[in-house]
């Protein structure tokens, strides 16, 4: 997952106790100041010393990290970002069997990468699912190719207020005889669960 640290914040020059944690694709900042920095809208990054310097939202922000952090941070911030494609496991080598819509542009560009995306099979199955009903559905209708070791992608809307949310996913799904094994962010709406055949 990511990395967090007790620090010294300075916002523009005014200074803040806080928690920092580093979760690619944001910083995000919990306790006397608290704020979500997206790193696409994050400029000017750069360690200082004990600090990660950089400017959001035109405000300059140090924070006191130490020298071996900051230095780690700061290279985290600026790598590129794994594509969606590559953290789905989608190459131009696979056929994608694709259960439901690829309703987020997201999806659609992931999808854009692998060799062909077919109804019916494939070496990996993407199931875009929004309620109980759909998972349900999903399930029986790959049910032949998990069996066969195919694995598959559940992607569902994050956060409270959905029908269908991560542990109800992974409750569902384990009950089926697969199991879990990787999460991913797939836009700011969209998260994933990646399942596979149990070994017996």
């Amino acid at each position: 997952m990511g990395r967090e640290a007790l620090c010294t914040c300075a916002w523009n020059g005014k200074k803040h106790q806080v928690k920092a944690l580093l979760e690619p694709p944001e910083l995000i900042l919990r306790g006397d100041i608290r704020r979500r920095m997206p790193f696409a809208q994050i400029e000017n990054v750069k360690a200082d010393g004990n600090h990660l310097l950089l400017t959001f939202e035109g405000d300059a922000v140090r924070l006191n990290l130490g020298s071996a952090m900051a230095s780690k941070w700061a290279e985290a911030m600026l790598k590129a970002p794994p594509t969606l494609a590559r953290k789905l496991g989608i190459t131009s080598e696979i056929t994608v069997h694709m259960i439901g819509s690829a309703d987020d542009p997201a999806i659609a560009a992931a999808l854009a990468e692998a060799k062909s995306v077919s109804p019916n099979k494939g070496d990996l199955i993407l199931a875009r699912v929004d309620t109980p009903a759909d998972l349900a559905a999903a399930l029986r209708k790959s049910s032949a190719q998990l069996s066969a070791g195919v694995p598959i992608w559940f992607v569902y809307r994050k956060g409270p207020g959905h029908p269908l949310n991560e542990n109800l996913v992974r409750t569902t799904a384990l009950a089926t005889g697969i199991v879990d094994t990787k999460i991913a962010a797939v836009s700011a709406e969209l998260s994933a669960l990646r399942f596979v055949k149990r070994r017996s």
